[in-house]
């Protein structure tokens, strides 16, 4: 089986698991317990916090709060900063961010949307109109998980700034962390990132804050993650992340050109007379998504899957919607939208597999062709 759903999740790194599986095993204790057992794992907890803020914030100036999800960090940001004035975002966001945006609707928050261009990338222009003296949060996606549309945040959260000083400023990084070289900002408020991107395993992510920035809990309980985090911290994942962090960002630069000619293959592969590539050459190459007019990306998708390659067909959490609504506000049109792919790579993948799968994407795709004549 060829995998290239890794904007999905990704295998979790056999040396990370291996670094940390002790703490799934021998050293299963508590980080809150005071003998010498637990303030071993609560070592292991700030060990690994202090390791993934190097990567993102290495000028200092930020804090790191555990989660067990991107969804949950994002909701914590969210329920957190917006408790008057309007939430300005994106149409463009995950359904983390998105449909949070929509439960404050209902809680009677304003919420305002920024376009988006073609490619999925915010209309800046347009965001900044939408900012005023009542914005309570602005949220703007680092790098779209559909269309891999990297987002200027640096710039944009300054001229946020400018205009509302008073204005917090959140980005999800999930596909951004460990993927493209960036710093966090004073500008940037707070920022998550997730482990099963990069090689973790599933239950460990993070909320990093600035400094200052008041921030809520989300869950209430034992008061972890200094108040802000309650829930006996999942030790092992936690330092599993780091180790995957850590490998990750030592290659960065490395996967980032094979990833590039990963995409690459693809784009110039695909049968241009059946597919519309939908992603810009400076979106992260780590995702190509792809359209096929007149045919049904889900058909297609199971097709794929029967014949040995595994693809997604937008957002893995939005899957069971006929349309992306991401794909509609970029302004494709339902029968563009209803075809499409998304194509998304680790550094794992093979220049081989990655030509073999293009091979089989062209034969089920002219396949279905046929049969819908």
């Amino acid at each position: 089986m060829i995998y290239l759903d890794n904007a999905a999740t990704t295998a979790p790194d056999a040396a990370a698991v291996s670094a940390a599986l002790a703490f799934y095993g021998q050293k299963f204790h508590n980080p809150s317990s005071l003998y010498g057992a637990g303030f071993e794992a609560h070592r292991a907890v700030q060990d690994a916090r202090r390791s993934l803020l190097a990567h993102i914030a290495p000028a200092g100036g930020f804090e790191l709060v555990f989660t067990a999800s991107g969804s949950e960090a994002d909701n914590q940001t969210i329920f957190s900063s917006v408790r008057r004035g309007n939430f300005v975002t994106t149409a463009g966001e995950h359904a983390a961010v998105y449909q949070s945006a929509k439960e404050l609707e209902r809680r009677g928050i304003e919420v305002r949307y920024a376009r988006l261009h073609a490619d999925g990338s915010v209309d800046g222009e347009d965001l900044l109109r939408l900012v005023d003296e009542h914005t309570s949060l602005v949220s703007v996606i680092h790098v779209n998980n559909e269309t891999g549309a990297v987002n200027d945040i640096a710039a944009l959260s300054a001229a946020v700034k400018q205009k509302n000083a008073k204005a917090l400023f959140h980005s999800d990084g999930v596909q951004a962390f460990g993927k493209i070289a960036f710093s966090l900002p004073q500008s940037i408020d707070l920022y998550t990132v997730s482990a099963h991107k990069i090689g973790g395993v599933r239950g460990a992510a993070a909320l990093i804050r600035k400094k200052g920035v008041p921030l809520h809990p989300l869950i209430f309980g034992g008061g972890q993650e200094n108040g802000l985090r309650s829930g006996t911290e999942n030790t092992f994942a936690i330092v599993q992340f780091a180790a995957a962090a850590e490998k990750k960002f030592s290659s960065l630069g490395r996967d980032l050109e094979h990833v590039r000619a990963l995409n690459s293959a693809v784009r110039a592969g695909l049968d241009a007379g059946i597919f519309t590539v939908l992603s810009a050459e400076d979106a992260s190459p780590y995702i190509v998504s792809v359209a096929a007019k007149g045919l049904r990306g889900e058909v297609l998708l199971h097709m794929l899957d029967d014949a040995g390659v595994q693809v997604g067909t937008g957002s893995a959490c939005s899957s069971k919607n006929r349309y992306s609504r991401v794909m509609l506000a970029c302004g494709l049109g339902e029968a563009l939208a209803d075809g499409v792919l998304r194509i998304s790579f680790c550094a794992q993948n093979t220049a081989e597999e990655v030509a073999e799968a293009v091979a089989i994407i062209n034969r089920c795709a002219a396949q279905l062709k046929e049969r819908t004549k």
